[in-house]
């Protein structure tokens, strides 16, 4: 395999000129990791720039190539045909298993990677393994993207001339805390720094925000207030939001996203022409996973497309496709599409009449029926003013610009965002029940408190298990952690009040506290606690296995309810 086109030292050669500026102003790079392709670009002064690799991409495949047990990454490498990076001995998709447990239905669907994923099925983190010189070479997921980063970051030093340290990412609204936990994780390993987490449509309401603001220059009768829905569906994730944009100030007023995506339509097309392809070996199932990527692609443009693939061992598929069939099998994708549309408005308190624009970005944006129902749910023509492939990238550019103070005496960046929360965040009281105390959408940075009890008579300890998610059932919700509060005095059921008080920050760190107070007493009966969270165990994330193994059948004994008022 080729050597790469340029070797960074540590420490980036500067000139004088150059250490000067640097020492006057930090560079924030915005990286946009898909689940199937990377971006970064940067804040030049003037605009923002995209930053191409060593083969003038700025599209870079996310896959890990493994040769001579050396992980290399595939930021500058070529792998020679494109079968190759299918036979096992690339690891790739990282995106779909990171900050996930061996029990959640991702990992498991994730048989048709083109690599080994093991689980184990008891809540710790699946292991992938890629094929080398017929061994299996395990790792994590996390271990993979962290690689993976640090190739980008030295490719962004290369490009730039200067050491990067500070970073904006955009990442996917339905990823949980524990997910972002394994990305920062994954960025600190790889010499990041990581300033901002942006969902990525909020990264491309930015950008549609400067672009609205840059038209109100050149035309003063333009209305400033507009509010725009950005639909974003890529490899492993569909998101929604709604926009409102008056001037340079971006209010996003909702969020909603799922775990389906190009993965999925591939995945219900490779079972629906080769129902017994999970029992293909590694090489045939990347052979077959290249031929159904190429004829959905070819899809979009044609009304039909013929599949013709060896599958080795004698084995061959040959068969036509229309796109009306593409359509009907993945029919679910496409009303789970609708139905984050639709959730999304509701949430926002927002009609198809109040839609200024529609922007459709993301790798599926090219799928007609993904354009077709957007503009029939929306009532709209698609916006055409940008990029739906680098819009992104684009946005945590300008975001880390803004983060980092920059000097713009132009007004190029005079631009200013408020976020929501992705998910609600609570607790479980009432046995078995789902508590939120901070809704889901709602605007950051944010402090909330709510009144609690005891659930029987003379309890002396409760147990505040926290959650992250929207389903009535804390089960199945994110378990973020846990404490517990002892010495309440002994009382009737009802009387002490447990206020449990969460805060977000603008930098979306979350901390949780509690306090107990009995009515008639100002002060706290017992020490206020306060946590960060998550604080659950790395290896078992969101497994709520392991509460019940820490507090067994004691913990029905502990919990709480919900008093009848809140602040």
């Amino acid at each position: 395999m080729a050597e790469p086109e340029y070797t960074v030292e540590s420490k980036c050669e500067t000139t004088e000129e150059e250490k000067s500026s640097s020492v006057s102003s930090e560079v924030v790079i915005g990286i946009d990791i898909g689940t199937s392709q990377c971006s970064v670009a940067v804040w030049n002064g003037s605009e923002v720039e995209l930053l191409n690799n060593t083969r003038n991409q700025p599209l870079i495949r996310f896959d890990v190539p493994v040769d001579n047990d050396i992980p290399l990454g595939e930021v500058n490498y070529h792998l020679s045909h494109k079968h190759e990076r299918l036979s096992g001995a690339s690891i790739l998709n990282m995106k779909r298993l990171i900050g996930r447990v061996d029990t959640d239905r991702v990992v498991h669907a994730s048989n048709n990677f083109p690599f080994l994923v093991q689980t184990l099925d008891m809540g710790v983190r699946p292991f992938i393994a890629a094929l080398v010189n017929n061994v299996w070479k395990s790792t994590t997921p996390e271990e993979v993207l962290a690689l993976y980063l640090a190739e980008l970051r030295i490719m962004a030093e290369s490009k730039l001339k200067r050491p990067i340290k500070d970073v904006v990412l955009c990442i996917p609204v339905s990823f949980s805390r524990i997910q972002l936990t394994r990305i920062e994780r994954a960025c600190s390993i790889a010499g990041l720094h990581v300033l901002r987490l942006m969902p990525e449509p909020a990264a491309v309401a930015l950008q549609y925000a400067q672009q609205q603001q840059h038209m109100l220059r050149d035309n003063t009768d333009r209305v400033s207030k507009r509010i725009a829905l950005v639909f974003n569906m890529g490899a492993g994730y569909c998101d929604v939001a709604v926009a409102d944009i008056d001037g340079g100030v971006t209010e996003i007023k909702a969020l909603s996203g799922s775990e389906i995506g190009g993965e999925d339509l591939l995945e219900n097309m490779m079972r629906h022409l080769l129902p017994s392809f999970d029992k293909l070996d590694i090489k045939s199932m990347g052979l077959l996973r290249v031929a159904i990527q190429e004829a959905i692609h070819e899809l979009s443009l044609e009304e039909s497309v013929q599949i013709n693939v060896d599958l080795g061992n004698g084995s061959r598929l040959c068969k036509e496709v229309k796109r009306e069939e593409f359509e009907e099998v993945n029919k679910y994708i496409f009303c789970e599409s609708e139905i984050l549309i639709v959730e999304c408005m509701h949430n926002a308190a927002v009609n198809v009449e109040d839609l200024a624009d529609v922007i459709v970005v993301g790798g599926c944006s090219c799928i007609p029926k993904i354009r077709n129902l957007v503009e029939n749910l929306c009532e709209r023509e698609i916006y055409k003013g940008m990029n739906p492939l680098t819009a992104a990238v684009y946005g945590t550019a300008l975001e880390g610009a803004l983060t980092s103070g920059i000097d713009d005496p132009l007004g190029d960046v005079d631009l200013l965002t408020s976020q929501v929360t992705t998910l609600g965040i609570g607790i479980r009281a009432n046995r078995f029940e789902f508590v939120p105390v901070i809704p889901g959408n709602t605007t950051m940075p944010v402090h909330k408190e709510m009144i609690f009890t005891t659930f029987k008579d003379n309890q002396t300890e409760a147990l505040i298990v926290v959650y992250e998610g929207e389903p009535e059932l804390e089960d199945e919700n994110h378990l973020l952690g846990y404490f517990k509060i002892t010495g309440i005095p002994p009382a009737l059921k009802g009387v002490p009040e447990i206020n449990v008080g969460m805060d977000i920050n603008a930098s979306n760190e979350l901390s949780v506290l509690a306090r107990v107070i009995i009515p008639g007493s100002r002060q706290p009966v017992v020490p206020v606690m306060e946590l960060k969270m998550p604080t659950v165990d790395d290896g078992h994330s969101c497994c709520a296995e392991v509460l019940a193994r820490a507090y067994g059948p004691t913990l029905d004994s502990m919990i709480v309810r919900r008093k009848n008022h809140s602040i």
